[in-house]
């Protein structure tokens, strides 16, 4: 009989449980009930982890993508654990705020980029090998003919930060071409928010630029090499739907987008005032960054995709408030549930294409109810607390960013985010990164709890990752709620762990239960996390953005 992932740990805990344990089933998988069931009567809380983890990294659930039966199975199976543990649907009554989402997959053979060079020469270039382009969602197909192009350093406006890359350069009707990341004078968390995708196109497009060409640094070479970058091609993106039915997205006017090859990149300074060697080496140097110019090529280039409308929940439950003056402010426990789902090359291939998740992100979930468990269980909270298990983070973090725009809570008020996401949980950890939290008067609650677990604090140490914009407690700080996001530190062996995860497992099918996860060091990582809600549901004031912070000022500010 062969026996399932999901299967053998649950007769692995089985046997722990002794005597008082329902015999399991002779032969199949274990049903969604059933499951459910063993983890609530699991003896400690690493065994419930254990079992979380295994039920939503489980091959039956077909890597969990946005839109998919697995993914609803995954959304089924944590609103039954919440129901279980004596949570309340928090979604108007229900467990399922419903994201409607436009889907998008890449028609491979209409991708296309041409470069006229000042000599009237034009270079084709290969779609995956030379480029990656990225129709608008506005639209199923675009095309740019021919359009004047300009170099515009990172491009990125901060005027907070007297840093402009469009001073003095006109893009209107062109191909704005930057490099991905944003000057190292800007603090790391900063520096991560001026590098987003999105908001570059929309700095483009409010200036009348009409498409986008980003260029690879040193850095993202190596924390993004081509290879991955290209490594599942016919993979959908996502955005979500306004109640109008438009997608949501960034910079209107821009047609698409294309990522060039670091060694094509080099074409479209051609003639140009300044080559590209030069404007690559001070975007690479420390202290320096490159000045944008008009180019003196031309650049063509179309794609287009195929599109449909899905949906797919974020499982929402309530805790309420016990406090009369406190129960209307919401605190925001998040995680997100989804996954990448099935690479189908890798499939046709003959090659294991299910990319499980497990640690990212069924690890995050399962802390995620385990902390909801123990509010339950105990004293009621003063603040009301939303248990948020959203979907599509992998697209965009697109169903927390629906949340924030849409919250379940009423009339109510978020006041505060807690977000757990990929913790890679693979040593005993004795430090933690705490993204966000010194911005906000959530720093000194986080200590606190250190205090109490005897963990220190550690500072980010990969920077260059912009972790702070990539995950879906970003979506809380846009909305101008303080957000705190913790991470396993890397002391202690924590850092050869982390990179071994991050070159040869993160996104990619071997991210599964064959993971030597570390589930009681998982639930000290629980503990931690419980006491900062507990700590911000029942204090007595609000949390409150430290006063000149960039992000409460952009966001926040009156």
């Amino acid at each position: 009989m062969q026996i399932s992932p999901f299967r053998f740990i649950f007769l692995f805990v089985l046997a722990g449980l002794g005597s008082c344990a329902t015999p399991a089933p002779d032969e199949g998988a274990i049903s969604q009930s059933d499951a459910v069931a063993m983890a609530a009567r699991a003896p400690d809380t690493a065994s419930r982890l254990r079992m979380d983890v295994a039920w939503l990294a489980d091959d039956a659930r077909q890597g969990r993508e946005a839109g998919t039966q697995g993914y609803v199975d995954a959304a089924e199976y944590v609103a039954a654990r919440l129901e279980a543990m004596g949570a309340e649907p928090g979604a108007d009554g229900e467990w399922f705020q419903n994201v409607p989402l436009q889907s998008s997959t890449p028609v491979l053979d209409a991708a296309s980029v041409t470069i006229t060079l000042p000599d009237g020469k034009i270079r084709r270039l290969t779609n995956l090998d030379d480029f990656r382009i990225f129709p608008s969602a506005r639209s199923e197909s675009f095309s740019i003919e021919n359009a004047e192009a300009v170099f515009a350093g990172f491009g990125v406006h901060a005027p907070a930060f007297g840093h402009d890359d469009y001073d003095d350069i006109d893009v209107n009707g062109k191909v704005v071409v930057y490099f991905s990341g944003a000057p190292d004078s800007f603090d790391n968390e900063s520096r991560a928010h001026f590098n987003s995708g999105g908001l570059k196109a929309k700095e483009a497009s409010e200036r009348g630029a009409i498409g986008v060409i980003a260029l690879f640094t040193a850095a993202t070479e190596e924390s993004r090499p081509w290879d991955r970058y290209v490594a599942n091609p016919t993979r959908t993106s996502m955005t979500w739907l306004w109640p109008d039915g438009r997608p949501e997205t960034a910079g209107q006017n821009i047609k698409g987008s294309a990522t060039l090859h670091p060694d094509k990149a080099a074409l479209l300074f051609e003639g140009a005032e300044q080559s590209y060697k030069k404007v690559r080496n001070e975007a690479d140097a420390e202290g320096t960054s490159p000045e944008g110019f008009d180019l003196a090529v031309r650049v063509s280039m179309s794609g287009a995709v195929t599109t449909q409308t899905v949906s797919s929940p974020n499982v929402i439950g309530l805790i309420p408030g016990s406090d009369p003056e406190l129960k209307d402010e919401y605190v925001i426990l998040s995680g997100h549930l989804d996954h990448l789902g099935v690479n189908e090359r890798l499939i046709a291939e003959g090659k294991d294409g299910i990319n499980n998740g497990a640690m990212d992100n069924a690890t995050g979930i399962a802390v995620m109810l385990e902390v909801a468990r123990r509010l339950v269980s105990g004293e009621p909270p003063k603040r009301s607390v939303i248990i948020a298990a959203v979907t599509a983070e992998e697209k965009g973090l697109l169903g927390a960013d629906y949340f924030a725009h849409f919250p379940t809570i009423g009339g109510g008020e978020m006041v505060a985010n807690v977000n757990l996401d990929m913790p890679v949980m693979l040593h005993e950890f004795t430090d933690v990164v705490a993204f966000g939290a010194e911005r906000s008067s959530l720093g000194p609650v986080m200590n606190d709890a250190l205090a109490q677990t005897g963990v220190t604090l550690a500072p980010d140490p990969i920077p260059q990752l912009g972790i702070f914009t990539r995950s879906d407690h970003y979506r809380f700080v846009e909305q101008g709620v303080p957000s705190i996001f913790l991470w396993p530190g890397f002391s202690n062996g924590g850092e050869e762990n982390f990179w071994a995860f991050y070159k040869n497992h993160y996104h990619r099918p071997s991210d599964d239960l064959s993971q030597p996860i570390r589930y009681q060091d998982l639930a000290r990582f629980a503990d931690i996390n419980y006491i900062i809600a507990r700590a911000i549901a029942d204090a007595d004031e609000r949390p409150q953005w430290n006063e000149g912070d960039f992000f409460g000022d952009l966001f926040a500010g009156e």
